[in-house]
C-alpha cells in the first residue's frame, strides 16, 4: 500500500511513508474546496446573465440595458444584488463557530458531513427559486456548509499528511477550490447559451454534484489521530490509525508527542478564552491577519465579480463569461505547481513572489481603466485583451501564494488545545472581509472607478511586507512541535518565552 520512499523528518525522527490510504482520505476531504470554489465562481456568472437579472433584479437590467447616462462602473451597483453574493458569508461566518465545538468534541468528520449536506440542501433551494427570498435563503444555506466545510477540512489535511508534505496535501484544498471555481465557469458559459433563459437554474442547481461527492465521500473517510486520541482518548485506537496512516507500526515517537499535546489540550476548557493568552499571541495575530490580507488582495473583484467586470470593459455577455473562464484555468493551474513546489521552496517565498506579481498587474490594470476606460463606451479590443491578460497575470499570481496559502499557513500553527477555536477564527475572519468586500465592491467600483485596482495593490504591497517580517517559515516543521518556530522568531520569541533554547528548526 505504500507509494513513495519512507519519510523520516530530519530533526524529529517521526517514520512514516506515503500511503494510499492517506492519499485517498485526503483527496476526499479536499473535495470540499469544489463546493467552496463552485460556489465563488457560479455566483458571478448568474449575475451577469440577463434572465437571471431580469427575474431576481430588474432594476439592474433596466440599468445596464435602457440607461445610457449611468457610468459604466455603475450599471451593477445595488445592494440587493450583492446581497445575493454575501448572504453566504455571513451565514458561513456565523456558522464556522457553531462548527467549531462541533469539530473539537466529534472529531473532524462529522462537520465535514454537516457542512456537505447543508450545501445539498442549498443548492436544492438555489435551482428551483421562484423569488429573491427564496433565492437568498437557499444561499444561507450554502454558507452553512461552506462555514462547517472550511472549518474542518483543512484541519483534517493538515493532521492526517506527512510533515515533509503537509504543504502539498493541504494545498489539494485550494486545489479543489480553483476546480470548482474552473467548473463553475465551464458551466455558466454553456447555460447562458440555452434558449429559453433558464440556464441559471442549472448553474445554481449543479451545486449539488461536489456537495453529494462531499456528502457521501465524509461516509467512508477515517477520522484523524489527532481527533481520536482528543476526543475519545482512546489510544490504541488512535495507535493504529497513525500505523495505517504513516504505513509503518513504527510511530511511537510521533504517538507520544500526540498524546502529550491532547493531555494540554484538555486542560484547556475553554479555547477561545486562552487563545488571547500572551503565549498565543503569534497565533492569533497570524490567524487574523491571513485571512484579513486574503481577502483584501482583490480576488474576489475577480472570483466573485469576473463577468461583471469584463463587462464593465465593454465585453458581451459570452466573452466576459469566456474570459472568466480562462482566468480560472490560469488560477488552477498555478495553484497546482504551487501544490507541487510548496514543501521545497517554502511558505514566504511563495508569498512574496505572488505578492510582487499580483501587485505589478493590478497597478498596470488600473492605469489601463484609468486613462481608456471612459463613464461611457468601452475599451478598444486591443486594450480589453490586455486587460484580459493583466488579470489572468493577477490570478496567477495568487493562486501559486496567497489563494493556497491562505488557507495552509493557519492549518498547521496552531498547538492541538487550541486548534479547532484558531481555525474558527481564521474563517470566520476570512468570511467577515469576503462579506464586506463582496457587500461594498460594486459600489466601490461606482464611486472608485479604476481607483480600486490601486486600492487593492495597495494592500498587495503592505501584505508582503508583513510576510516578510513577521511570518516564519514552517515548512518541514512536524504540525505537533509547531511551537518551535515563534521561540526562535526575532519577533515573536519575546510573546512566547526569549529565553527558551530552541533547536533550530529546519528551513526556518
Amino acid at each position: 500500500m505504500a507509494v513513495g520512499l519512507a519519510i523520516t523528518s530530519a530533526k524529529e525522527q517521526y517514520n512514516g511513508r506515503m500511503t494510499w490510504f492517506v492519499v485517498l482520505s485526503c483527496m476526499v476531504a479536499a473535495t470540499g474546496g469544489l463546493i467552496f470554489g463552485y460556489d465563488i465562481g457560479i455566483s458571478g456568472g448568474v449575475t451577469s446573465m440577463e434572465p437571471f437579472l431580469r427575474k431576481f433584479f430588474p432594476e439592474v437590467y433596466t440599468k445596464m440595458n435602457e440607461d445610457t447616462k449611468i457610468s459604466n462602473y455603475c450599471k451593477f451597483d445595488s445592494q440587493l444584488l450583492t446581497s445575493f453574493t454575501s448572504s453566504l458569508y455571513v451565514a458561513g461566518l456565523v456558522a464556522s463557530f457553531f462548527a467549531s465545538p462541533v469539530t473539537r468534541a466529534f472529531g473532524r468528520k462529522p462537520s465535514i458531513l454537516i457542512g456537505g449536506a447543508a450545501f445539498l440542501a442549498g443548492a436544492a433551494l438555489g435551482g428551483a427559486a421562484s423569488d429573491v427570498y427564496m433565492l437568498i435563503f437557499g444561499r444561507v444555506l450554502l454558507g452553512v456548509g461552506v462555514g462547517f466545510a472550511n472549518q474542518s477540512v483543512p484541519l483534517y489535511l493538515s493532521e492526517m499528511a506527512p510533515p515533509r508534505y503537509r504543504g502539498a496535501f493541504n494545498m489539494g484544498f485550494q486545489f479543489c477550490v480553483g476546480i470548482g471555481v474552473l467548473s463553475a465557469n465551464l458551466i455558466n458559459y454553456g447555460t447562458q447559451k440555452i434558449k429559453g433563459g433558464w440556464g441559471w437554474r442549472i448553474s445554481l442547481a449543479m451545486a449539488a454534484v461536489p456537495a453529494a461527492i462531499l456528502t457521501l465521500g465524509a461516509l467512508f473517510l477515517p477520522e484523524t489521530p489527532n481527533s481520536l486520541i482528543q476526543h475519545s482518548n482512546n489510544h490504541a485506537k488512535a495507535k493504529r490509525m497513525l500505523e495505517r496512516v504513516r504505513g509503518t507500526a513504527d510511530v511511537q515517537a510521533e504517538l507520544d508527542d500526540l498524546i502529550k499535546a491532547s493531555e494540554i489540550s484538555k486542560t484547556t476548557k475553554y479555547p477561545f478564552k486562552n487563545i488571547i493568552q500572551r503565549k498565543y499571541r503569534p497565533q492569533l495575530v497570524i490567524s487574523i491577519a491571513i485571512p484579513f490580507f486574503q481577502q483584501v488582495t482583490g480576488i474576489n473583484v475577480i472570483s466573485f465579480y469576473a463577468p461583471v467586470l469584463f463587462r464593465t470593459i465593454g465585453l458581451g455577455e459570452s466573452a466576459s463569461l469566456m474570459s472568466a473562464v480562462v482566468t480560472g484555468l490560469m488560477g488552477t493551474g498555478t495553484t497546482f505547481l504551487s501544490l507541487l513546489i510548496v514543501d521545497k521552496i517554502g511558505r514566504k517565498s511563495l508569498f512574496k513572489i505572488g505578492g510582487i506579481q499580483m501587485f505589478v498587474s493590478q497597478f498596470l490594470v488600473g492605469g489601463i481603466m484609468a486613462a481608456k476606460l471612459g463613464d461611457h463606451g468601452g475599451l478598444s479590443k486591443g486594450y480589453a485583451l490586455l486587460v484580459t491578460i493583466l488579470i489572468c497575470i493577477y490570478v496567477a499570481g495568487f493562486g501559486l501564494s496567497w489563494g493556497p496559502l491562505g488557507w495552509l499557513v493557519p492549518s498547521e500553527i496552531f498547538p492541538l488545545e487550541i486548534r479547532s477555536a484558531g481555525q474558527s477564527i481564521t474563517v470566520a475572519v476570512g468570511f467577515f472581509f469576503t462579506f464586506l468586500v463582496a457587500q461594498a465592491f460594486l459600489a466601490m467600483l461606482c464611486h472608485f472607478r479604476a481607483g480600486i485596482f490601486f486600492f487593492f495593490g495597495g494592500w498587495v504591497a503592505v501584505m508582503t511586507i508583513f510576510v516578510h517580517l513577521f511570518l516564519p517559515e514552517t515548512k518541514n516543521v512536524p504540525i505537533e512541535l509547531m511551537d518551535r518556530i515563534w521561540r526562535e522568531h526575532w519577533f515573536w520569541k519575546r510573546f512566547v518565552g526569549e529565553d527558551y533554547e530552541a533547536t533550530k528548526v529546519e528551513g526556518a
